[in-house]
């Protein structure tokens, strides 16, 4: 399946799913640039949903049990993400594979909460600590006018249920300690989606600098925070 057919089947998912949803603040996309999405994450629909407001096919990390699952490996194929590696080797092939797609000015899609909001049942205005590796990344990458662009999906109406035990994907990737817990992966359904668009965050060449020098914490920090913010910030307003 074609990368770029991705954004057509995020379309189609969307259409046959009878969602609505409404963007806002869609000038603030950048333009002519690598550009690295930060998201919250509740739902199997959060990544069709961004690439349909971002009107750009979006190339996402996503957990090594997604390609190991029938049915849910020909969906994450078909929407062009790329599945990490199991155990240790989870960062190691994040990092090569995402700095490869930016350079190559692909759009690169992170979740900083990881899979944990994706197996616990979540309020929709709920966002979990970020991981900060998506902020090492943006430093670390040899990348010319790269955008870090935080986006919030609030959820206006939903359907909750439930789709497989966790024990069973268990089986898929048994080194992920979250499934090893009684209870079912919950299935969160957007009926209504607002997708709000934060500021971008430009990686500088002083970011690069300080993050090489004794700044480095302090660099990945900040960055980590703002898109923290801007994303809780802009949640709060499309869920009330």
């Amino acid at each position: 399946m074609s990368v770029n057919n991705s954004l057509d089947i995020s379309r189609w998912l969307l259409g046959s799913l009878s969602t609505k949803m409404f963007r806002y603040y869609e000038d603030r996309i950048p333009q002519d640039a690598s550009v690295l999405v930060v998201s919250n994450h509740r739902s199997f629909m959060d990544a069709p949903i961004l690439m349909s407001a971002l009107s750009s096919p979006i190339r996402f990390a996503c957990h090594h049990y997604m390609s190991q699952v029938p049915i849910m490996r020909e969906i994450v194929t078909g929407l062009g993400c790329f599945p990490l590696e199991a155990d240790q080797k989870r960062q190691q092939s994040f990092f090569k594979q995402a700095q490869q797609l930016l350079q190559l000015k692909q759009v690169v899609g992170v979740f900083p909460e990881g899979a944990e909001p994706m197996v616990k049942f979540t309020q929709p205005q709920q966002v979990g600590e970020f991981q900060r590796g998506f902020a090492h990344l943006a430093l670390r990458a040899a990348v010319q006018d790269l955008a870090i662009l935080p986006v919030a999906i609030a959820s206006l109406e939903e359907v909750n249920t439930s789709a497989v035990p966790l024990s069973l994907l268990s089986f898929f990737d048994p080194s992920e300690p979250l499934f090893n817990q009684p209870g079912w992966h919950p299935l969160v359904i957007y009926n209504r989606v607002a997708v709000l668009i934060g500021h971008p965050y430009w990686i500088r060449p002083q970011h690069q600098q300080q993050y090489q020098g004794k700044q480095a914490k302090t660099v990945v920090a900040e960055l980590t925070e703002h898109c923290y913010g801007e994303i809780t910030s802009l949640l709060h307003q499309g869920c009330y």
